[in-house]
């Protein structure tokens, strides 16, 4: 059974993305629970831009950023560049590389600290697997990305 540590951010938002769908459930409830603001989903592609367009569209349709805030677009946009920095282990090229990934990503958002003046924090988690463009010649890989909004 998963259970959720408040003040860490970067953890809830790995297992989110790394979840399987049975858990899922209860797993969005605790993150509620716990004041967390949060959405997750699918991306598959060759090009980097259309990994990180996926989060951020994801982000906004489910209200855990505001896309009229340039603070709230600026914080997710490099969460999630940090996170495809370390999945792609420091080189954020895919598909100019010959790689290609599949991945579930999430991206939460919530105060970690026990002191709320430190403000609200947002994490961007991918799971999934990089490699090859051909079935069977890929990986596991994992990259996180938290900022301050």
């Amino acid at each position: 059974m998963l259970q959720i540590k408040r003040n860490r951010i970067g953890l809830n938002a790995i297992m989110l993305a790394s979840t399987e769908s049975d858990e899922e459930k209860m797993l969005y409830r605790d993150l509620r629970e716990s004041g967390y603001i949060f959405c997750s989903g699918k991306v598959g592609s060759m090009d980097t831009h259309k990994i990180v367009a996926a989060i951020e569209t994801a982000a906004k349709r489910n209200e855990v950023v505001d896309g009229s805030l340039y603070r709230e677009i600026h914080a997710l946009y490099h969460s999630s560049i940090e996170a495809v920095q370390g999945m792609t282990r420091g080189q954020a090229q895919i598909g100019e590389l010959l790689r290609t990934v599949g991945l579930r990503f999430a991206v939460l958002r919530g105060n970690p600290f026990h002191n709320p003046e430190e403000g609200e924090w947002i994490a961007v988690a991918l799971y999934g697997t990089i490699g090859a463009p051909i079935k069977g010649f890929e990986h596991e890989t994992v990259g996180l990305g938290i900022n301050h909004i």
